[in-house]
């Protein structure tokens, strides 16, 4: 170990700054995260639930892929699948939601439904 805090090894440098400087507050954004990736909303009941339903609507063929904006090809299973989930949800959570909530997953799974049979038709 050289007299700086150096350490040589095969192909890499190691150089020890513990104590130089204040480290930083926040890490910085991995190189491969977009910006809307960084600040997601805080999860609560309401927003797992839309988010569920927009997954079952894409998989429907309903919502437009983000990436490409084009609708997506319909995986009629997993729409099923998705809604189902919401419906177990909305059974092991009945009497424990606000009313809010509860009006929100009945709504959803209404709307889900009538959107499921038109798509399979």
């Amino acid at each position: 170990m050289g007299s700086d805090g150096e350490t040589k090894g095969p192909g890499f440098t190691i150089v020890d700054k513990r104590g130089e400087e204040e480290e930083p507050s926040a890490p910085e954004p991995e190189a491969h995260e977009r910006p809307e990736q960084r600040k997601l909303p805080k999860v609560d009941f309401s927003t797992f639930v839309i988010s569920l339903g927009t997954s079952a609507f894409y998989h429907m063929g309903l919502v437009a892929d983000p990436e490409t904006g084009k609708p997506a090809q319909p995986n009629l299973p997993v729409a099923r699948q998705t809604i189902d989930t919401v419906e177990m949800l909305q059974e092991k959570t009945q009497g424990n939601l606000s009313e809010e909530e509860s009006t929100l997953i009945k709504n959803l799974l209404t709307e889900l439904r009538m959107r499921f049979v038109e798509t399979t038709g």
